[in-house]
């Protein structure tokens, strides 16, 4: 049963931080050109590469029999959540803007007639690289590089939970939870569990 908490923290951490971000927004600019279903096949597809490849280099990573290196490298994760979750509370840009690359692309893509679950799992591997989510996967690894499989399959459910939510509910939830509420939650939890990660790393 120790499978079961690496997994639930991948699949918390991934769906919070998902939720009206720039992923989000490329899943619904394709919700019109096909069947939700195809949608989130993309999207379980695209998180799989990416994530999956964070989650695997930081398993990698903490393969190294070194006792100083293993220390500095969970310490490292630590700090990394606590920093996410503190920077989420300084003032940003509008969260609906989408990168003009991303733009064109996909009014490039958005009139040809190919299978939208290939071009959705493509644009997921390509905007979730270097994204938070993505390195909370990499420090997610590190510290829990026995559990890759459930690690991954909590990114994977995060996610497509997350856009799921954007895709059939949400006007409905809109109306109930503000953006605001579910940036401060996940902000939350992200300095819960480095603060977490430090004590266990020290005490």
């Amino acid at each position: 049963m120790e499978f079961i908490y690496p997994f639930f923290i991948s699949f918390i951490l991934v769906f919070l931080s998902e939720l009206g971000d720039k992923t989000q927004l490329l899943v619904l600019s394709f919700s019109t050109k096909d069947r939700a279903k195809n949608i989130l096949i993309g999207v379980a597809i695209g998180t799989f590469f990416s994530h999956g490849m964070a989650i695997l280099f930081g398993s990698h990573l903490s393969s190294f029999e070194n006792e100083t290196f293993q220390f500095y490298l969970e310490l490292f994760t630590c700090l990394s959540f606590l920093l996410f979750g503190f920077l989420g509370f300084l003032p940003k840009k509008d969260k609906s803007y989408v990168p003009s690359f991303l733009t064109s692309f996909l009014q490039k893509v958005s009139n040809i007639k190919m299978n939208y679950i290939f071009i959705i799992a493509i644009n997921i591997i390509l905007g979730e690289l270097g994204d938070k989510t993505f390195l909370a996967s990499l420090g997610l690894g590190i510290q829990y590089s026995e559990y890759k499989i459930s690690l991954i399959l909590g990114s994977i459910l995060g996610m497509i939970g997350s856009n799921s939510i954007a895709l059939f509910f949400g006007r409905f939830l809109g109306n109930k939870f503000s953006p605001k509420f579910v940036e401060l939650l996940s902000n939350l939890i992200f300095i819960a569990f480095g603060l977490f990660g430090l004590i266990c790393l020290f005490f």
